[in-house]
């Protein structure tokens, strides 16, 4: 990998509403110039929660021209090539995915779903502002990896390890 170009990101989340949405203008914005960020679902709602716009603003992160979109807009042909793809909810990782132009790097960077949460205004404010923390943490570790100088075998390792960062939904595996 180079340092000369831009590099693509795709976050997918069944329904690219909130997690990928945020991951979208997080990564866009801290990854200016190098990165190239985008989102979709396996099955958009259709809309961008409210909640996750207002967390973006919150943040002062972007929170226009998002919308929810099908994964398949980025398998047709024309589409922009990724290099990365990073799932951020547990049903989008274990589905099957698209066959991906250019064999792009992957991993799973799992974190709970805001939009499932219960209650009054505030909890639900406070679990998009956590899953935005999750987020950017692993983007901010992610953006300071030395792409132009690490090898492709331990660049995944590292794509992993962001992937088990504080928040992770992922479970550890059994050692057999």
């Amino acid at each position: 990998m180079t340092t000369d170009r831009v590099y693509n990101v795709l976050f997918l989340c069944t329904a690219n509403s909130s997690r990928s949405i945020l991951a979208e203008s997080i990564m866009e914005t801290e990854g200016k110039g190098r990165f190239k960020a985008y989102s979709a679902g396996s099955q958009p709602k259709g809309e961008v929660n409210p909640y996750a716009l207002k967390e973006l603003a919150a943040q002062g992160y972007p929170t226009t021209g998002f919308r929810s979109k099908s994964w398949d807009e980025f398998a047709e042909p024309g589409a922009p090539e990724m290099d990365f793809i990073f799932t951020v909810c547990d049903t989008a990782h274990g589905e099957a995915c698209p066959v991906w132009i250019g064999h792009p790097m992957t991993a799973h960077w799992g974190v709970e779903d805001p939009a499932a949460v219960e209650g009054s205004e505030v909890d639900k404010g406070r679990a998009f502002a956590q899953a935005a923390r999750f987020l950017k943490n692993r983007i901010i570790a992610f953006l300071s990896l030395p792409l132009s100088s690490i090898d492709k075998l331990a660049l995944q390792s590292h794509l992993h390890q962001i992937g088990a960062m504080e928040g992770t939904t992922a479970k550890p595996s059994k050692a057999g």
